[in-house]
């Protein structure tokens, strides 16, 4: 029998990816090349990665900084698979450059983003421990 996912795109869009959660599981494992420790590990590094850089935007003291933590976001989220939180912190990339700020709003569609991935990863880690 052929496997079913060798013919589907490397990448997906968001509205495709999103229908399992906020990680895309299938992204993920081909990063990993199926390896399950290594998912949770990266998965690890990940929530680390986004609770540190969500930080840092709330301490940004310039656009520099805050353009480096959302491009950083940015990247992370889009090597697992997460591409709500990939989106927004791209939204907030163009409102940045377009606006030299980031809007209250923006912001707070990301935060929400990161915490839902943040929660999403915390109970797979800890069925994955179980």
């Amino acid at each position: 029998m052929a496997n079913p996912s060798a013919s589907l795109p490397q990448q997906f869009s968001p509205s495709e990816a999103n229908k399992g959660g906020p990680i895309d599981r299938l992204h993920l494992a081909r990063q990993c090349l199926g390896d399950e420790g290594l998912e949770q590990e990266v998965l690890r590094l990940f929530h680390d990665t986004i609770k540190s850089y969500m930080a840092r935007l709330q301490r940004a003291e310039d656009g520099a900084e805050t353009r480096i933590a959302l491009h950083t976001l940015k990247g992370a989220a889009r090597g697992v698979g997460a591409w709500t939180v990939a989106d927004q912190a791209q939204a907030a990339e163009e409102e940045l450059a377009d606006a030299a700020v980031v809007g209250p709003e923006r912001f707070a569609d990301l935060a929400m983003a990161v915490e839902e991935v943040s929660v999403f990863i915390a109970g797979m880690l800890t069925d994955d421990l179980n």
